[in-house]
């Protein structure tokens, strides 16, 4: 009886060290490290996206968010941030832009909601964005508006990183 009750004592302790384990690992891989540019960059090289696409990034640039940009791509100058950046075709008839934000940890659901609230998927003249996505990893929140399958695999490749 003694040796079952320490055997599940010991396995029950083993199992927290465990889990507890696994939990730090989760925190810290939700952290991304480097900056916002890198952090696009490697976007663009892991997702998969459409051969037309790709073809066409030459076109496109990737830029500091500034104040003179804020509410036109955010829908709202009232989200604070440290580092900004915004990617989006220099000229194109395509609904498009990928912004990333680094915010303090304890703003990022509420930065996620005044995105979701100020979105304008309309914004642009002629054409809409079929897709708003809005994510976030630790401090980092991921938003684009594009069509379909670039705002999917554009995400996806952001959950992978």
């Amino acid at each position: 009886m003694k040796r079952t009750a320490l055997l599940t004592g010991l396995l029950v302790l083993i199992a927290g060290m465990l889990c507890s384990a696994c939990g730090s690992r989760e925190a810290k891989a939700d952290n991304l490290s480097g900056s916002l540019r890198d952090i696009m960059d490697s976007l663009y090289a892991n997702a998969d996206l459409s051969q037309d696409f790709k073809d066409n990034l030459d076109s496109y640039e990737t830029v500091d968010l500034t104040d003179d940009l804020e509410s036109y791509i955010l829908g709202t100058d009232e989200i604070t941030y440290t580092e900004g950046v915004v990617s989006m075709p220099k000229m194109s008839s395509m609904a498009y832009q990928c912004v990333l934000l680094r915010v303090d940890e304890a703003d990022v659901e509420s930065a996620k909601q005044a995105l979701k609230d100020h979105a304008d998927p309309d914004k642009w003249v002629c054409v809409s964005a079929e897709t708003t996505l809005i994510e976030s990893r630790g401090d980092v929140i991921f938003f684009i508006m594009s069509s379909s399958g670039e705002a999917y695999a554009m995400n996806t490749a952001f959950q992978n990183l």
